[in-house]
């Protein structure tokens, strides 16, 4: 944790669109301490801006829920790795005190099991190959004066969220029958990333964090939750388990549906909402 101490912060997030940005934002803004500016990372208009009067800098741009294929595959590291790099070189020169960036859990290149501080990242998709590559430059830019912040959140979600939630989401509104199965994901619903986020400005921690919910999420209860939130009545059963295990570690969709994949817990310090209740606020 850096010693660096000052109250008022001015933060600068580098997207205009961003989900974990605006969420972010929206969360902080009752709090007089912080002042929030955008830019848009589109164009190269933001290489004009002086960073000088920001003290943080909260990269959230990137490209992210995209099928990837060879025709996309050099955007993901035009934009994940070199625009990261990019700013937060010129963060550096300008004199900015810290750069947060938001990573992913994809860098490890696993579908299930358990991943510890000491797992060796080995991404397998261009996503998580070009995260982990802007995480591997901008560490080296640390020193006394510029403090580097690495966020690896697992699965995001909340109101309004994309992603595999919304999917997941989506298609319980659908079916009346969904199996039960056990299994534990981890995720972090945007209130308590966001509220993660402004304890790493708050202090001005440095390194590498993976935070996620107080407590693990089962898919199957999560679609019950889901379902009562809407009213609905989804059925779980066991009855076509027979058929989904062999499968789940061979078809990646039911890895990514059925299968265990969590950090190990740490402090939880930063959840403010308990897992229960932030599928209602989700789906209210």
């Amino acid at each position: 944790m850096n010693e660096v101490t000052k109250d008022k912060k001015n933060i600068l997030i580098t997207a205009k669109n961003s989900y974990i940005g605006n969420s972010f934002a929206n969360w902080a803004k009752s709090n007089n301490n912080y002042s929030i500016s955008f830019i848009s990372c589109r164009t190269d208009d933001w290489r004009k801006i002086v960073f000088s009067s920001y003290d943080v800098i909260l990269h959230v741009a990137g490209i992210a829920h995209v099928n990837e294929t060879k025709k996309n595959k050099e955007l993901y590291y035009q934009v994940n790795r070199d625009l990261t790099i990019e700013l937060a070189l010129k963060a550096k020169r300008d004199g900015v005190k810290q750069f947060i960036f938001i990573s992913t859990m994809s860098v490890y290149g696993i579908e299930s099991g358990v991943i510890s501080k000491d797992t060796i990242p080995n991404p397998k998709s261009n996503y998580g190959i070009s995260k982990l590559q802007a995480e591997e430059k901008i560490k080296h830019l640390q020193d006394e004066n510029f403090i580097v912040t690495t966020i690896r959140p697992p699965m995001v979600y909340g109101k309004n969220c994309k992603g595999n939630y919304a999917k997941l989401a989506r298609m319980v509104l659908f079916v009346p029958v969904f199996p039960e199965i056990e299994n534990r994901r981890s995720m972090i619903y945007i209130d308590n990333l966001s509220q993660f986020i402004m304890l790493v400005i708050k202090e001005y921690r440095s390194g590498v964090f993976m935070p996620q919910n107080a407590e693990y999420m089962n898919t199957s209860e999560m679609v019950k939750l889901i379902s009562e939130a809407h009213g609905k009545n989804v059925r779980l059963t066991k009855m076509v388990n027979f058929l989904i295990f062999p499968l789940v570690n061979r078809i990646n969709a039911l890895s990514k549906l059925f299968g265990s994949l969590i950090y190990e817990q740490d402090t939880s310090e930063y959840c403010v909402t308990a897992t229960k209740e932030s599928i209602i606020l989700s789906e209210a």
